[in-house]
């Protein structure tokens, strides 16, 4: 039984699997726990203790389904919390030494690789020139893939977190948002693309699975539906409106939105309409999975095949 665990800027995950006798990754268990990592986060002091305290108490957890389900390969990643934080490194040695979880600190080119990988694995037909993006909490990964192959990686600070408690107005965060992603869209066209095509946009994480999820009004979130789910800008357009208009409480009482992301939603949105604006497209994909799914099928393949670490004592 191997597991897969991803402790993100707002939400830790866990993906429980077995292998197939075809060698294929078979989920059995997924879990997942808002802890808001990237919470409070300064430069001087990195991440906040608090934050540390409710990912650490969810790591425990973790820890105990893992050895309930006899888990005996267990890999963990941690993302731009701990890449960008003073003391990431210290704390993802507190992780090892506390849960004896084997946390890695991965790279945005990494973490854009894992997520791509994953999102693979949901589409039922793989577009001949695609643009995947994970709008995560405190950065946003991009890959650009022609015909199966990646042609780059980029990861911005455009997480959701880091936009709602470093920017209040959200005129600046638009004018925040299209100016990063004026670079995504530059290294989109200096490159050769099939008969100059636009990319066909795919998103993934807690964003944009919520967007379609409130979009179906799931009373309880199917991923299964969720997976290859198209998203309409104008439907986003109109769900800006009526989010705008509310408090974060408020929204987090909708069908679709989880409890912890009511102030989250609305940075996330902007950063998908400005995609859908930058692209001149109506629609995009969504994509249940991402870096976990990613994680777990190189997990699968077995040992040599696990990340290397950023930082590790």
């Amino acid at each position: 039984m191997l597991a897969a665990i991803d402790i993100g800027s707002n939400t830790v995950r866990l993906l429980i699997g077995d292998i197939n006798p075809d060698g294929a990754l078979s989920p059995l268990r997924y879990v997942r726990r808002v802890t808001r990592l990237a919470g409070d986060f300064t430069d001087q002091r990195g991440l906040a203790p608090g934050s540390m305290e409710r990912t650490l108490s969810a790591l425990y957890e973790f820890q105990d389904i893992c050895r309930q389900h006899r888990v005996n390969n267990l890999l963990a990643v941690g993302t731009a919390a701990f890449r960008t934080a003073c003391n990431g490194c210290s704390f993802a040695e507190q992780i090892r030494a506390s849960t004896r979880i084997p946390v890695e600190i991965i790279t945005g080119e990494e973490e854009a690789r894992l997520t791509a990988s994953g999102v693979l694995l949901a589409l039922s037909e793989t577009p001949l020139n695609t643009l995947i993006f994970d709008i995560g909490g405190g950065s946003t990964e991009f890959v650009h893939m022609v015909d199966g192959n990646v042609l780059w990686t980029d990861s911005l600070p455009l997480g959701v977190v880091r936009l709602c408690e470093e920017h209040k107005d959200p005129k600046e965060i638009e004018a925040f948002v299209h100016r990063l992603l004026n670079r995504i869209q530059r290294q989109v066209e200096s490159c050769s693309t099939p008969s100059g095509s636009q990319p066909i946009l795919v998103g993934t994480a807690g964003t944009v699975t919520s967007l379609a999820a409130m979009d179906m009004k799931m009373t309880r979130y199917d991923w299964q539906r969720v997976n290859n789910y198209h998203l309409q800008k104008s439907r986003l357009e109109s769900l800006a409106l009526e989010l705008g208009g509310l408090t974060p409480s408020q929204r987090e009482t909708l069908p679709g939105l989880e409890a912890g992301r009511g102030d989250l939603i609305m940075p996330g949105l902007q950063v998908v309409l400005a995609l859908l604006d930058i692209f001149q497209t109506n629609q995009l994909t969504v994509s249940d999975f991402g870096i976990l799914e990613g994680l777990a099928a190189r997990l699968a393949k077995g040992p040599s095949t696990s990340v290397k670490g950023m930082c590790r004592n």
